[in-house]
C-alpha cells in the first residue's frame, strides 16, 4: 500500500479521533473508511449522471418519451402486480 499525509484542522483531527474511540476503531481505519465511502458515492453520482445524460439523447434522438401521469400509474400498480405492464413511449414532439 501507498502512504498518504492528510492535513486536518485539530478541530477535525479531534472529531475524527472522539468517533473512531466511539465506533471502537482506529482513527487510520474510520479516515479510510470514510475516504472510501465518499469515493463509492462519487462513482455512484457520476454513472447516475451518465445513464441520465444517455436517456436524454436517446430521448432527443428518437423523439419518443413517457408521460409523467403514465409512470405514476405504473409505479402505483407495481406496488401490488410485479406484472404490471410497462408504460408505452410516445412521441413528444409537436
Amino acid at each position: 500500500m501507498s502512504t498518504t499525509s492528510l492535513k486536518l484542522s485539530s478541530e477535525l483531527k479531534e472529531r475524527a479521533v472522539a468517533v473512531a474511540d466511539e465506533l471502537g476503531i482506529s482513527t487510520h481505519a474510520f479516515m479510510v473508511g470514510a475516504i472510501s465511502q465518499a469515493t463509492d458515492a462519487a462513482e455512484q453520482r457520476a454513472e447516475f449522471v451518465a445513464q441520465a445524460q444517455a436517456a436524454l439523447a436517446e430521448t432527443l434522438e428518437t423523439g419518443l418519451g413517457y408521460d409523467a401521469d403514465d409512470v405514476r400509474k405504473y409505479l402505483r400498480e407495481r406496488l401490488t402486480n410485479p406484472d404490471t405492464a410497462r408504460p408505452k413511449a410516445k412521441p413528444w414532439r409537436k
